[in-house]
């Protein structure tokens, strides 16, 4: 199947997923995940209409940016070393794993201007996933104003890989519901309306719990890539 056809059936499934939660569609993004795709595959997705791209390695956005340069909006969806934050920086329009004070040091020194940043959580709490503990986001997005070069978008977590609908809506339902936190504390550094949570296997769930990002690899651009 097609890109253009695939992006058509996700299209369906988050239109059905906001009736369900009574959101607008226009109000969620969806991200193509290209890490494991050729540059080709990713134009194919621009090419049907998608707007947002995605890569977890710096190497593969450069060699993508190199074809397609900033005609797409650029999302780092992996966890980002700091040694690799000079490279990348200027070719981004998000990030979305923010989560130390390190590496948002370096993402402030090396930026001219105000770029979007995400906060990763791991909500699931497993010992393989990136992110700071729900009890840490708080305290860690009120230290982020000393950066002023980051603004804090939202939050971003993975799900754990299950087909447990009530595990992953917990998941999720935690996630919005410590956005919320953030947005209460009004911190204007901090405007935190973003929620990056939903991939292949859960993207509906995760939309009718309130996520405005989706990042989708395997149901949009190919059968063997891997998601974050």
């Amino acid at each position: 199947m097609k890109v253009a056809e695939k992006l058509e059936v996700i299209k369906l499934k988050v239109e059905e997923a906001c009736r369900k939660s009574g959101r607008s569609a226009a109000d969620v993004k969806i991200i193509a995940v290209t890490k494991y795709v050729t540059t080709e595959r990713a134009k194919e997705a621009l090419d049907a209409g998608v707007s947002h791209l995605g890569e977890n390695r710096d190497e593969g956005l450069l060699e993508k940016w190199q074809v397609l340069g900033n005609k797409p909006v650029w999302h780092f969806i992996g966890s980002l070393q700091t040694r690799k934050v000079k490279s990348v920086i200027d070719k981004l329009d998000y990030i979305h794993s923010l989560d130390r004070l390190s590496l948002a040091d370096e993402i402030n020194k090396r930026t001219s201007s105000k770029i979007k940043c995400l906060v990763q959580v791991n909500v699931s709490g497993e010992s393989s996933k990136h992110g700071l503990s729900p009890n840490e986001v708080v305290g860690f997005i009120e230290r982020l104003a000393d950066f002023p070069n980051i603004r804090v978008d939202g939050l971003m977590t993975m799900a754990p890989f299950t087909n447990d609908e009530n595990q992953l809506r917990k998941c999720f339902i935690t996630l919005r519901e410590l956005r919320d936190k953030v947005q209460k504390c009004k911190f204007d550094h901090a405007p935190c309306h973003e929620l990056s949570m939903g991939m292949s296997n859960d993207f509906s769930i995760a939309v009718e719990e309130g996520a405005t990002m989706v990042r989708i690899g395997t149901a949009l651009v190919g059968e063997d890539e891997q998601e974050v």
